[in-house]
């Protein structure tokens, strides 16, 4: 973490680090010791159980989740995970009660906060309406939102009829319209 932060990176991103926290926890005080001084973020599914969550509290200053679905039918569906929404919510929930709304530097720079990825897909099957609904009135009308058009039909996609296709502009432009 000390040689990124040396090579000039702005932060230490943790990618899907669930199964890690453990060693994070036990490696980040010996990184500050080094001097590590910039931001610790936490990029995950958003499938995060508040239990591990509540470890990292004092510890992460900017939480990077996804909020990848909002009907459990849909996800059950798509990723055999009917209880992603609701584990969703809890932990998006319990993320913004440690780091708060983003904050950004005079640089641009993320230094604390939280910043939720939403990919939108073809027709709608993501809840993308509800999902802004939900981070608007239950976590914090502030929260930044990376509302990313990049869905392309891959892996096992075409076993769904709806997601066989590429997302057309339309569908960004609705999902944006229902913001």
């Amino acid at each position: 973490m000390v040689g990124l932060q040396d090579a000039g990176c702005h932060n230490i991103n943790l990618v899907t680090p669930t199964h890690v926290v453990p060693q994070i926890l036990e490696a980040l005080p010996v990184a500050v010791e080094m001097g590590l001084e910039i931001p610790l973020v936490y990029n995950s599914s958003g499938y995060d159980s508040v239990e591990t969550l509540r470890l990292l509290d004092g510890i992460v200053d900017v939480y990077m989740p996804d909020f990848k679905f909002w009907d459990p039918e849909v996800s059950r569906r798509f990723c055999d995970a009917e209880d992603y929404p609701g584990v969703a919510q809890a932990a998006i929930r319990e993320m913004h009660r440690q780091v708060g709304d983003l904050v950004i530097d005079a640089d641009g720079i993320a230094r604390r906060g939280l910043l939720v990825r939403h990919l939108v897909m073809p027709g709608g099957a993501a809840g993308t309406r509800e999902v802004m609904r939900f981070l608007a009135r239950e976590v914090s009308p502030n929260t930044y939102v990376n509302l990313m058009d990049q869905w392309r039909p891959a892996g096992e996609s075409d076993r769904h009829p709806g997601l066989r296709r590429d997302l057309l502009a339309r569908d960004y432009r609705d999902a944006l319209a229902g913001c």
